[in-house]
């Protein structure tokens, strides 16, 4: 995120790219492995829906039902984004605060962190599992491998991500960065 990057614009442009990457798989391939051990490509859209309504709860906001993953996953992520958006648009509810897991803090802090991690690495998932574009901008690595520093070992909890992966001395940064978050870019 910019200096000048607000935590709505940063999820705009992160849910921008995310959409990009959902739009580009083709039909066929939803129900592809996808690099989360376990999960279908269909899955992770699934995931990121489950978990951006998720983190209203705690500040007593939601998003209202609409398609499911598993019969329209663009359909089911749009409708997710827009809602998102249209909250963190708004100061009065982005800003409410709730007793986190290291803490107080507040929605909009919430996901310009750990969402917008999710935004990054979960559209990286999606395109490298079905073979399109799959590259993250050198930004978004700043702001991932910082991220990893702050959680330290944090990092591994359930739910976050799983062991790092060995990847070569040779590799090159967006290798790397996905190798400490347990994705193996083979």
């Amino acid at each position: 995120m910019t200096s000048t990057e607000t935590v709505a614009d940063r999820y705009r442009r992160l849910a921008d790219i995310l959409t990009r990457r959902i739009d580009a798989v083709p039909s066929e391939k939803w129900d592809t492995p996808s690099t989360c051990e376990g999960w279908t490509v269909r899955d992770v859209v699934q995931h990121i829906v489950d978990t951006e309504k998720g983190a209203l709860e705690p500040v007593g906001l939601s998003i209202a039902d609409g398609p499911s993953a598993g019969d329209d996953p663009v359909a089911a992520w749009v409708h997710t984004r827009d809602a998102m958006q249209e909250i963190l648009d708004d100061p009065s509810r982005a800003n409410r605060e709730y007793e986190g897991h290291f803490g107080k803090t507040d929605l909009a802090s919430s996901i310009g962190s750990f969402y917008s991690l999710d935004l990054i690495v979960h559209a990286w998932d999606i395109a490298h599992s079905v073979g399109v574009e799959d590259s993250i901008a050198g930004e978004d690595l700043d702001f991932v491998e910082a991220f990893i520093a702050q959680m330290g070992d944090n990092i591994r909890m359930d739910g976050v991500c799983g062991p790092a992966v060995d990847v070569p001395e040779s590799a090159d940064r967006q290798t790397k960065v996905l190798g400490q978050l347990g994705r193996d870019v083979r």
